[in-house]
């Protein structure tokens, strides 16, 4: 049996590091709610321009591949139990049942895709980290664009043509909004540099 101090302190310090885990997503979600209730409606598709997708790529962008996962997927859970968390008030069930089904999976997918990206810059270049969470951002933007046109094809009958076209409204606008959110979280990670090294370091998640 091993009583050295070295011992007894890793399990306070994973148990800290899991609580402040469980903090942070639980703190993205409710920024992804909240940003809910900011949209604009545009478009033919009926689709929304909201802030709502922004967050969700940050919440990947900040806390990693599997966090920001998470944070989607709390985020989407409450909307399952009829909780309004998504653009219009709608819960995660009726969006389901809709045109707009792909998006909800693009949602969950890009913070991942994000993520796991994001967590690959360098740590001590500024500009290296800039470019590289900016791919991230698109990469993040393109896994929704692309369930959406899926979701689109599948559920209002749209041709895959007809279905990317309808995504020409959004583009420079989420290009605006996502150029934002690579700034916050270079920000964030520049002034919290530890969210990307604690995690290798405790070995609870590399990403």
């Amino acid at each position: 049996m091993d009583i050295s101090p070295n011992a007894t302190a890793v399990a306070p310090k994973s148990q800290r590091v899991a609580l402040q885990d469980i903090a942070m997503i639980a703190v993205f979600a409710a920024l992804i709610i909240v940003l809910a209730f900011v949209s604009i409606p545009v478009g033919a598709a009926g689709v929304p321009i909201v802030l709502q997708n922004a967050a969700i790529v940050l919440a990947g962008l900040v806390l990693g591949g599997r966090r920001g996962f998470l944070a989607a997927l709390l985020f989407l859970g409450l909307g399952m139990i009829g909780i309004p968390v998504l653009a219009g008030g709608r819960t995660t069930l009726s969006a389901l049942a809709g045109p707009t089904v792909g998006y909800i999976f693009g949602y969950l997918f890009s913070a991942a895709v994000a993520g796991l990206i994001a967590y690959r810059a360098p740590r001590n270049n500024r500009t290296g980290m800039i470019a590289v969470f900016s791919l991230a951002a698109v990469a993040g933007l393109a896994t929704q664009y692309l369930c959406g046109i899926i979701g689109l094809t599948l559920r209002a009958g749209l041709s895959i043509t007809e279905a990317t076209v309808a995504q020409a409204p959004f583009i420079l606008p989420d290009l605006a909004k996502f150029a934002v959110m690579v700034i916050i979280a270079v920000g964030v990670h520049t002034a919290f540099p530890d969210l990307r090294r604690r995690r290798a370091t405790a070995g609870v998640d590399r990403h």
